[in-house]
């Protein structure tokens, strides 16, 4: 175990959540000192590629439905109860807490100095306590880093307590069961047991973010990846797993600014972390080739499996969970901006895999069309991709994040449309999903070809080409793009059978709009008439 950290007093814990009677406390500690720790606790093994490898346990993934938030003046009137936003009691959270404080007692911990937001007008100061020393390593890479000179004087606005080892009793305690992730506004603090998903300390801060910012400083917090381009062009992606989120805002013509969390201010677009945290499986040099080589030393594999008798991680292992992750400071990826910041965005894409094979491969949005789409956050599963799916499903996730929404989604649409209004900022629907019909019968839209589409938006190739509308959905669709077969871009004209396409359009339309209706008491009209317009059949 390592000397104890230089940087940090055992009093601040006391003094700022009452923690005592740990304990040794390492402060700080550099990636080197924490993967050694981690092996010598038998919690993680070396790669061959220099990265560490732990599992998080019981828990390979978030759990939604044990997400709490505190209910109390602050959060009453503010918060968007339901089953997003699960209510919590003070007095159940100072219980529990007292109880976690107990099962800590004499126990090393680590802590961690961090904090969110790229641009210094935003910035949120966080202190991690973590049990186990890759929690704490995960932090580092996750969340930004602050130089030596500004941890000497850091002043925390708000702590993560992660104990994977406390389980809650839901009869004593309030929770689900024994996992729990609770977000209290009015302490700034956030309590976490019973689950080593590291996962759930990154979103937590984001579920912060998202209620501060918007609430409290007028910005959109978004759930997208965003890049910058020579002409200080900023771009922003938008989409649910499976999408092409990732993949499409990798660009080597243009600079990364962040992969998943980001704030749209006056006039910046800024990263709130400091890292990625990447999904592994399936994984290669060929698809992925920047988060690939990113697997090194300083680099923690979450739950994957290994090649029989080697260190060499297989990718193609599934066996513990296919939310096989890897994170790592952003620094390792190249062709990043440093700071993570990029200008007022001139380009926004909202990504979906239509199986159904409706949506067009490109189409432009109006102001409240963008507002519309956004609120839904759709895209479609196909079978495979998850137990029990056999045909296409519907999936529409709320602002393309509705996990992690503290406020009603209309809030961030509303915030959305007062920065476009008035500006030539465009914003695209993408389809990435199928053409020429719907899965099983189509086909997957071609990476060349949506590649191809979002260079010509981004270079300003699609402004003066003429457009036609689709009809349901009032969608705008260029007639041509150059390196893309006009033939595509109306997916009507791609189906053999018309009818079958008007058909499972309107059926389409029909999920939008019953999906929508449980936002329309809080939505203006301007919004409810971009929807599509389902035709009655007899």
């Amino acid at each position: 175990m390592n000397e104890f950290g230089k940087r940090g007093n055992n009093a601040n814990l006391n003094d700022s959540i009452g923690l005592t009677n740990l304990g040794n406390v390492f402060w700080n500690l550099s990636p080197a000192e924490l993967v050694e720790d981690t092996i010598i606790s038998g919690q993680g093994v070396l790669t061959e590629t220099g990265a560490i490898a732990v599992e998080t346990g019981e828990f390979t993934g978030r759990s939604p439905k044990d997400r709490f938030v505190v209910f109390d003046e602050k959060t009453e009137n503010s918060v968007w109860w339901g089953d997003v936003n699960i209510k919590f009691s003070e007095e159940k959270f100072d219980a529990l807490y007292n109880r976690m404080k107990a099962y800590l007692s004499e126990k090393d911990m680590y802590v961690r100095d961090a904090y969110a937001c790229a641009d210094d007008a935003h910035r949120l100061n966080i202190r991690v306590v973590t049990e186990y020393s890759w929690s704490n390593m995960f932090c580092y890479n996750m969340f930004l880093r602050p130089t030596d000179a500004e941890i000497e004087t850091f002043n925390p606005e708000w702590h993560i307590v992660c104990v994977p080892g406390f389980k809650a009793d839901p009869a004593i305690d309030g929770t689900r069961q024994h996992n729990f992730a609770i977000l209290n506004f009015t302490k700034k603090m956030i309590l976490i047991g019973g689950t080593g998903y590291t996962g759930e300390m990154k979103k937590g801060i984001f579920s912060v973010l998202n209620y501060l910012l918007p609430h409290e400083k007028n910005v959109l917090s978004m759930h997208c990846s965003a890049n910058i381009g020579k002409d200080d062009d900023t771009a922003i992606f938008f989409g649910l797993s499976g999408t092409g989120k990732t993949t499409l805002s990798s660009d080597p013509n243009r600079q990364l600014i962040g992969d998943d969390e980001h704030g749209w201010s006056d006039n910046t677009v800024f990263n709130f972390e400091g890292g990625c945290y990447a999904k592994t499986i399936d994984l290669s040099r060929e698809k992925e080739p920047q988060i690939f080589d990113a697997i090194k030393f300083g680099a923690i594999l979450e739950n994957i499996g290994f090649v029989e008798g080697t260190s060499t991680p297989d990718y193609m292992d599934g066996s513990i969970t296919e939310n096989t992750r890897v994170s790592y400071p952003i620094n390792f990826i190249e062709n990043t901006v440093n700071p993570s910041i990029g200008s007022t965005p001139k380009n926004i894409f909202f990504l979906t895999a239509d199986a159904f094979g409706v949506l067009p491969p490109i189409s432009l949005l109006t102001k409240e069309q963008a507002m519309y789409h956004f609120m839904s956050g759709y895209t479609a599963k196909v079978a495979g991709t998850e137990m029990g799916i056999t045909e296409p499903t519907t999936t529409f996730s709320a602002c393309f994040g509705k996990a992690f929404l503290p406020l009603h989604p209309a809030k961030y649409a509303k915030l959305l449309g007062e920065k476009l209004e008035g500006t030539d900022i465009k914003v695209w629907l993408i389809n990435t999903g199928w053409t020429g019909g719907s899965y099983g019968v189509g086909s997957r839209m071609k990476l060349s070809y949506t590649r191809q589409m979002i260079t010509a938006a981004l270079e300003g190739k699609l402004n003066d080409v003429a457009f036609d509308t689709l009809p349901v959905f009032d969608l705008a669709i260029p007639t041509s793009c150059e390196g893309v077969p006009a033939e595509i871009l109306n997916p009507r004209g791609t189906w053999a059978d018309k009818n079958a396409y008007d058909e499972t359009a309107n059926n389409l339309a029909g999920q939008f709009v019953k999906n929508f209706e449980q936002y329309a008491s809080e939505t203006s009209a301007d919004i409810l008439a971009a929807a599509p317009k389902v035709k009655q059949t007899v």
